[in-house]
């Protein structure tokens, strides 16, 4: 019996299918902009803003209602009051964008601030239900601003802003609040890399890239924790968030680690680490890596370049970090890894092979990002659309019969919508935030505090600047914390005469930093609930795995050539900060010597000669210092080889003999299980 056409009609008439709908237009609207610049990027924001607001609601109604507990009903009638604010602001700045920009600069209209007001309390509601602590920075920031004659406090008193000053500079002035530069950024250079990350994710590459991974380095139990770091370098470079890139690779490698016999918290605190260096990986960085560009005022690929210095010190070190952690924890036995499938090994080979057409088109041949992220993710797409037709029709690989081009092609623009809206609501949320930072003249106060610190001491103002940061940053996500401390810091570093590249880089870094930080931590909590573990436990051992990395962020201050100089200079001190961080790392995770008394003293002289290559003015003494670092890394890794799997037999040894213990069996010595382990290696 056919369908009646009532039920075919109701089911194309989903919210999914909907949604889809707005997607495809946000998608379409979006690439031709990457291709052609038309209209540019403020008159983009007008009108893309509220799309993604769109998205958001739908999307939301998709898995859950915007307000829990409320009825289906009512959500659905405030689904569609939201919608409909955000498409007559659309509409409404489509047609008076020239308008609104330069006739009536000023002198708005109340019509103006009727769909001004609209879009502020909207964008506030939204940012209440999904940044929440942003939400109550900027009700502080209202209140402040409306209110800040009454402060007893001279360095935060001010003669009070109006009403309709807050919603005029956070809308209608373009410069700066919901559409300003922030939001431009999002729907600029961010969502021109998404693509690439949601052409790897329709077509199988990430989980390709983890398997290929898995299947190289993954042949000893001690090396499993590796596979956690190498994927999560590898998917951070398009992910650009901490949280995500743990939510992709830690739901394979922490319970691959826990069931090769890797304690928990261990497991969540090595994919956390490794997640975290995700944020510092090009060509995403965070997202915080395009802000840097603009406020900079260079090209994005000058931010890259200083980027992968960065990214290969923290990976080092965190490397270097997890294998001294293993060897000690883990016992070395070969782990029969499977098979790594030819399309798995083609998809990883594609995806980084883009990577590096990306790096030669913006490089090499100088194109822009945008354009260069367009081309790369159609390379990507292409390629990876050569193997699933392959492997589906001429191969007949079981595993692609259930793939579908067409709900892949859907999976493309669906993911690309999906990671945009929530960027472009969050950087509209951070304008509000800075455009009344600005209004109430807080940030000139604070440079003017900055600046009073450096007369005193700009070691002072560094250590200063980096609470301010930490703090900043157990509240916000990253890109929050790095475009609210830079604009606040930066400006006086840079007016003490430090490099702006250091000066920004350092910013980059505490941002980084804060993600990770107590009593907050977004990628630990992530990791912690895949591991079921304790999350304070996992964030705390985290720390511990990146606390050598922290030295990078005062170190640039010696080092600048690795931030200032692009090229050998670069290299040269890339080097040289790696060596220190090296050292760092083995004197908190290695072991010279099996007996304490004796090791101890040799890791803290090893962590005194770190020092020079890190800090030392001089750079003669400190590439000899690196030197010493090298060759005392070199004999310190072989003795921890040896000595670190007898410090775990001794622990093994020894709870096994109080097992035996509370059964009531006969041990001679909890000596002998201990000779008797090491007999057996």
């Amino acid at each position: 019996m056919q369908e009646p056409f009532s039920s075919r009609l109701r089911s194309i008439l989903t919210l999914r299918n909907l949604s889809f709908i707005i997607s495809v237009f946000f998608f379409t609207y979006l690439v031709h902009y990457f291709l052609t610049g038309a209209g540019g990027p403020l008159e983009l924001a007008t009108r893309m803003v509220p799309v993604a607001i769109i998205i958001f609601v739908l999307n939301t109604l998709q898995t859950k209602n915007i307000y829990p507990r409320l009825g289906n009903f009512w959500n659905r009638v405030i689904a569609i009051i939201y919608i409909g604010i955000a498409l007559f602001a659309m509409i409404y700045f489509w047609f008076e964008f020239e308008n609104i920009f330069m006739y009536r600069a000023g002198s708005y209209n109340q019509l103006d601030f009727i769909v001004g007001l609209l879009m502020f309390l909207l964008i506030m509601e939204i940012s209440r239900k999904i940044h929440t602590i942003l939400f109550a920075v900027n009700m502080v920031l209202i209140v402040y601003s409306l209110f800040g004659y009454l402060s007893p406090v001279d360095f935060f008193w001010h003669p009070g802003v109006s009403f309709t000053r807050i919603i005029t500079s956070t809308t209608l002035e373009l410069a700066t609040g919901i559409y300003g530069r922030y939001a431009q950024m999002a729907l600029t250079l961010v969502a021109a890399f998404l693509l690439l990350a949601a052409v790897a994710k329709a077509f199988g590459a990430q989980s390709a890239i983890i398997s290929y991974i898995y299947g190289v380095f993954g042949r000893t139990k001690h090396n499993i924790p590796q596979v956690a770091v190498l994927s999560s370098a590898s998917l951070g470079a398009v992910s650009g968030s901490g949280a995500a890139n743990t939510a992709v690779t830690g739901s394979f490698t922490i319970p691959l680690m826990i069931k090769h016999g890797i304690h928990p918290v261990y497991a969540g605190a090595v994919e956390t680490a490794a997640s975290m260096g995700g944020l510092i990986m090009p060509p995403l960085m965070a997202v915080a890596g395009f802000i840097m560009a603009d406020f900079l005022g260079v090209p994005y690929w000058d931010v890259v370049i200083r980027g992968f210095s960065l990214g290969f010190i923290y990976f080092s070190a965190v490397i270097m970090s997890v294998y001294l952690l293993s060897v000690s924890s883990v016992a070395q036995e070969e782990v029969d890894t499977p098979d790594v499938p030819v399309y798995n090994k083609l998809k990883t080979y594609s995806f980084f092979a883009c990577i590096i057409s990306l790096i030669i088109m913006m490089g090499v041949i100088g194109y822009g990002p945008m354009r260069s992220a367009v081309y790369t993710a159609t390379l990507l797409a292409f390629l990876l659309l050569a193997i699933h037709l392959y492997f589906k029709y001429k191969a007949r690989e079981e595993s692609f019969q259930d793939q579908h081009l067409p709900s892949m092609i859907r999976d493309i623009i669906e993911t690309h919508a999906d990671m945009a809206w929530y960027l472009v609501i969050l950087m509209s949320t951070l304008g509000i935030m800075i455009g009344l930072f600005t209004v109430t003249g807080f940030i000139m106060r604070m440079g003017a505090l900055m600046m009073q610190l450096g007369a005193v001491s700009i070691f002072l103002t560094i250590l200063v600047a980096w609470g301010f940061g930490w703090l900043a940053g157990t509240g916000l996500p990253p890109t929050a914390t790095y475009i609210v401390v830079a604009v606040i810091v930066a400006p006086p570093f840079i007016a003490w005469g430090i490099n702006p590249w250091v000066a920004h880089i350092f910013v980059f870094l505490i941002s980084v930093w804060g993600e990770l930080s107590p009593p907050t931590s977004l990628t630990a909590a992530v990791a912690s609930r895949l591991a079921n573990a304790s999350f304070m436990r996992t964030m705390m051992t985290a720390l511990k795995i990146c606390l050598p990395i922290l030295v990078m962020s005062f170190a640039i201050f010696i080092r600048t050539d690795l931030v200032t100089t692009p090229g050998l200079p670069q290299i040269r001190d890339t080097i040289l900060i790696s060596l220190g961080t090296l050292g760092f790392t083995f004197a908190m995770f290695g072991r010279f010597i099996n007996r304490v008394k004796f090791d101890v003293p040799l890791k803290l002289l090893l962590a005194v000669f770190a020092l020079v290559p890190l800090f030392h003015p001089n750079l003669t003494i400190a590439i000899i210092g690196s030197v010493i670092v090298f060759v005392a890394l070199v004999i310190g890794v072989k003795r921890h080889k040896d000595i670190g799997p007898l410090k775990r037999i001794q622990k093994e040894a020894a709870a096994a003999a109080a097992k035996m213990k509370d059964k009531d069996l006969k041990v001679d010595s909890i000596e002998s299980v201990k000779t008797d382990g090491l007999d057996s290696v």
